[in-house]
């Protein structure tokens, strides 16, 4: 009983050694286990420490935007326009990306609106060829010049020895020819020789002289006024201003300039009917009034030109290039005409259209100047002479 005992304690003791030795070869088994925890830990630590880094990272970036955004009111208005700009364009490419049409739409008319007054532009786009504003000038410029040679002797085709005479006649050339003006005035100026004595005429006596000139009853009421005015307002002397003479009874812008350019030597353009019908056929012009027609030519030539160029320009509307019938055949500055071809091309029929000296007939004036005669102008007869 006893050995079975202790044999039984031995088996026990063994036993326990086993179970002991189980044990702590689960423990060590277990080991790792217990080991993953602490290799997990320096992760966790590593991932609280990126936070905790990326915290202060934010923090560091509120800071600075917190003392951009204190700084910003010392800058003062200036720094927050810059910033605007800046921020500006990401905006303004966004937008314009997204609708680029409306702006076009709103920019281009106020373009076109803008170069609408450019009337050269106008005047020069009329040409057939296109001709630039460059090339329309030399071309007039050139015209004047052939023409200056065509009529050395070009002059105010008026009988006049004082401004009171050249005035006068030139109201009275309205609705008539020269030619009629300078046979009616001898026998006016022969009995009212002054603004003074016309001022004071008797309106019936004037009618019968200027009679012939047609209109002669609202010719007579403009030239009694007229010298009225210049006794009253000038002390019976003609003006040499514009802003003056147009004041006067009867007389416009073309007449005063008539007056300027030839009895005071001062620039002048005279726009009447040939000077009208001439550049607007030269295309230099499309322009119908006749202001808008004298800016428009002025433009091309040198202030001292006008005169001349308005003697050279009626003188060859008078002789060839007619309303009616241009003597293009017979025309000197044919090549340089955009309207050669609207009169008659053939130079012998084109010939027979020309008038006074150049078809060797008497010219206008009864007292011409010498310059014109030594050219072979011929006197015009006074009046009744047949």
């Amino acid at each position: 009983m006893g050995e079975q005992i202790s044999d039984g304690g031995r088996e026990t003791a063994k036993a326990a050694k086993t179970a002991a030795a189980g044990g702590s070869a689960s423990a060590k088994k277990a080991a790792p286990a217990r080991k993953t925890p602490a290799r997990k830990t320096p992760a966790k630590k590593a991932t609280a420490q990126k936070a905790t880094a990326q915290k202060a990272t934010a923090k560091k970036a509120t800071a600075k935007k917190t003392a951009a955004k204190k700084a910003a009111p010392a800058r003062g208005p200036a720094a927050k326009q810059a910033s605007a700009r800046k921020a500006a364009p990401a905006k303004s490419s966004a937008a314009l990306k997204k609708a680029p049409a409306p702006r076009k739409q709103v920019v281009a008319p106020k373009k076109a609106t803008a170069s609408v007054p450019a009337a050269p532009a106008k005047t020069v786009a009329a040409h057939p060829q296109g001709e630039s504003r460059t090339a329309l000038g030399r071309r007039a410029r050139r015209i004047n010049r052939e023409l200056a040679e065509v009529y050395p002797y070009a002059h105010p085709e008026l009988d006049f020895e004082n401004p009171f005479q050249l005035v006068v006649a030139t109201v009275l050339s309205a609705q008539t020819t020269d030619l009629r003006v300078n046979q009616t005035t001898p026998a006016l100026f022969a009995k009212y020789p002054t603004p003074e004595d016309l001022a004071a005429a008797d309106p019936e006596e004037v009618e019968e002289i200027l009679r012939p000139t047609g209109f002669f009853r609202a010719k007579t009421k403009s030239v009694i006024g007229l010298s009225k005015a210049l006794v009253e307002q000038f002390g019976g002397e003609v003006p040499g201003r514009l802003e003056d003479l147009v004041k006067l009874p009867g007389v416009g812008r073309k007449t005063a300039f008539v007056v300027l350019g030839n009895a005071f030597g001062r620039p002048g353009i005279t726009v009447d009917t040939h000077f009208q019908r001439l550049v607007r056929r030269w295309k230099w012009t499309d322009e119908t009034d006749p202001d808008k027609i004298e800016a428009a030519v002025g433009a091309l030539f040198p202030k001292s030109d006008w005169t001349d160029l308005s003697h050279h320009v009626i003188w060859h509307g008078r002789r060839i290039c007619h309303a009616r019938k241009p003597a293009c055949g017979a025309c000197p500055i044919a090549p340089l005409c955009p309207a050669y071809g609207e009169g008659e091309t053939d130079p012998e029929k084109a010939e027979k259209l020309l008038k006074y000296e150049k078809a060797g007939r008497p010219g206008q004036r009864l007292r011409p100047p010498q310059a014109y005669l030594d050219a072979g102008g011929r006197a015009a007869p006074p009046l009744g002479a047949g």
